[in-house]
């Protein structure tokens, strides 16, 4: 099935302002494989006035056949030529492209990994270009070779560029705009597996439930995604085998720094680096506990950002021999048995995403972290969501549960204004606002405020 266009609003407003431009403008697309540059570039780019291209990873020569094969829809007789080099199709492109046009070239990184020397024609290319009225936008799935293309100081084309855009995964509420599902919770279970990457929602949207899409696209060892972590780090990484380790350890429960090094017996000195190359590219996060500094390097701890690569690391990575030998049904009983335990924490990410975006008991609030520490009485205690107002003037202290029923609402209220007699932050403030954040709720519970799945995704969008 095929989706329609969603969100994309500022990147759209974007690139359409930069090719209506009298000038010539240079732009560029990046961000992770799957999540819809493409379908960006094929909504925005003007009709009857623009080429585009998809590079491979073919000879020189056959892709400048190919490129002027593209451009001769604009330009009659553009592919009757041989060009010997890139020089001479792009000095030609330039001499006769009517002011206005537009060339875009997807999987530009492909092209630049068959030619090397295309980046210095391309900075030829734009700064012409924009003295003529035309337009370039490029666009890659591998992060580390766009932004090296164009945002490094070294590169030809630093500082070209009047856009630079990440296109990165959707937030979470608009799966309820791309899938039918019949409650919120089936909309976070889906979320849970795919996460807001939109090719994902697309695939999924031809089964009948998420967990038939998951044994067929993702624990099935032919499925189309059952090896889509190592395609991603293929794009990224210079060398996958540590990242992947990495990424292993931290999916199976390996969370602070001293753990992981020591699961790959590796100093942990020699895994900041690599552990922060997986951070800028949206595939882990650090986490520190509320009221503390990311500098706090005793308290951090590492997580799988995206729910995809946890729910693959988590699932698959561990089970590959055995889905190899076609014991999917079985690894599937075991995973759905855990798996209320995974969407719990995704769940939590995303409360802990939106409240800054929602006024809960009439207070608008800042970022939302978790807290773990001694409390009060220097005993171990955890609270799912603290927040402070965005005055300063009271404290949100929340509980996050999958499910809430009517006779346990009163339990977990007390529950949480316990942690809250204990809770370090409380003291410096004059108010505290007990929450319960369910995503499948009966009732609250006398005196606290309940927050239900379809306000965290409504304001995650």
């Amino acid at each position: 099935m095929i989706l329609k266009f969603l969100d994309r609003v500022e990147e759209t407003r974007r690139l359409k302002r930069a090719f209506a431009s009298r000038e010539g403008t240079f732009c560029c697309l990046y961000g992770r494989r799957r999540c819809g540059k493409s379908r960006l570039l094929q909504e925005t780019l003007p009709a009857g006035r623009a080429i585009s291209y998809v590079a491979d990873e073919s000879e020189a020569a056959l892709q400048r056949a190919a490129l002027a094969g593209s451009i001769a829809g604009m330009i009659p007789g553009f592919s009757f030529v041989s060009y010997p080099d890139w020089n001479s199709l792009m000095d030609r492109w330039l001499n006769e492209a009517p002011r206005g046009a537009v060339l875009a070239i997807d999987e530009f990184p492909y092209l630049a990994g068959a030619s090397p020397e295309f980046e210095s024609v391309a900075q030829k290319t734009v700064d012409r270009a924009t003295a003529k009225g035309l337009h370039i936008v490029i666009s890659g799935s591998s992060q580390r070779m766009m932004q090296g293309i164009v945002l490094d100081a070294s590169a030809p084309l630093y500082g070209r560029a009047k856009e630079v855009i990440n296109v990165k995964p959707l937030e979470a509420g608009w799966i309820l705009d791309a899938m039918h599902f019949k409650s919120e919770g089936d909309a976070l279970a889906a979320f849970a597996v795919w996460g807001g990457v939109p090719r994902y929602w697309e695939l999924a949207s031809d089964f009948d439930s998420t967990w038939a899409a998951a044994a067929d696209l993702v624990l099935d060892p032919s499925g189309v995604l059952h090896n889509e972590p190592r395609r991603l780090l293929l794009d990224d990484a210079r060398e996958i085998a540590q990242a992947s380790s990495l990424l292993t350890v931290i999916g199976q429960g390996c969370n602070r720094l001293s753990e992981i090094a020591g699961r790959m017996g590796k100093p942990a000195t020699s895994l900041s680096r690599p552990i922060q190359r997986l951070i800028d590219l949206g595939f882990v996060r650090r986490d520190y506990p509320f009221g503390f500094s990311e500098r706090d390097t005793k308290r951090t701890v590492y997580r799988i950002a995206d729910p995809f690569l946890r729910f693959w690391f988590r699932y698959v990575q561990s089970n590959r021999s055995r889905l190899e030998m076609r014991e999917k049904a079985t690894v599937q009983k075991e995973i759905a048995h855990d798996f209320p335990h995974h969407a719990g924490q995704v769940w939590e990410d995303l409360v802990r995403a939106a409240i800054p975006r929602m006024e809960i008991a009439g207070h608008r609030w800042t970022g939302a972290q978790r807290w773990w520490g001694n409390d009060s009485h220097g005993k171990p205690m955890e609270c799912d969501v603290v927040a402070r107002s965005t005055d300063g003037k009271a404290l949100l202290a929340g509980e996050v549960k999958m499910r809430v029923a009517p006779r346990q609402a009163q339990t977990v209220l007390d529950d949480l204004k316990r942690k809250i007699e204990r809770l370090p932050a409380a003291e410096s403030v004059a108010k505290v606002i007990p929450v319960i954040f369910a995503a499948e709720a009966g009732s609250a519970a006398g005196g606290a405020c309940c927050v239900r799945a379809e306000a965290v995704l409504t304001a995650l969008r």
